[in-house]
């Protein structure tokens, strides 16, 4: 694997979790990482508490879409170095067949857009929170010196624990 890393954050609908991580990503990485978000059955649409919270922080917000993951199975498609599933449904879907050999982990988080009303904000908040924690731990990870069962020991990690001492050895 070499830099820049092509990686795929995937939930069902492609709204919120999926579109946060890609963005937080994309600007955390640097360059070294190209992240993407896509959903097993996308809703169309980004979520606005999604957007309006990357705009509140900073992030620029044009160019995010909901869309399915098949344009990431495509003869076409990046081949990719990481997928990283964010919703616990889209963990457990059949997923096609990926270009590239991807290392998987699930990095599970509570949808935001599942809740309504005054909590929503918060919810967002919340979800936006675990995610750049979860990729500022990717970020630290040391890629080039790890065997691939390492990597993925460490990205499996990284979803299932508070504890960075685990998640970065």
């Amino acid at each position: 694997m070499t830099a820049p890393f092509n990686v795929l954050f995937l939930c069902t609908g492609n709204s919120a979790r999926s579109i946060l991580s890609e963005a937080i990503l994309n600007r955390e990485g640097e360059g070294r990482f190209r992240a993407f978000s896509a959903g097993s059955f996308p809703k169309g649409e980004v979520h606005p508490a999604a957007l309006a919270l990357l705009g509140e922080l900073g992030y620029a917000t044009a160019g995010y879409r909901s869309k399915s993951w098949d344009e990431f199975a495509a003869k076409d498609a990046p081949p990719l170095d990481f997928i990283f599933t964010v919703c616990d449904n889209a963990a457990g879907e059949m997923c096609p067949i990926w270009p590239g050999k991807p290392v998987t982990a699930h990095w599970g988080i509570e949808d935001p857009a599942a809740v309504e009303g005054d909590g929503q904000r918060e919810a967002f908040w919340q979800a936006y929170l675990a995610l750049k924690r979860r990729i500022d731990l990717l970020l630290a990870l040391p890629l080039a010196s790890l065997d691939e069962l390492s990597l993925a020991d460490r990205l499996r990690a990284i979803g299932t624990t508070a504890d960075e001492e685990v998640a970065l050895g």
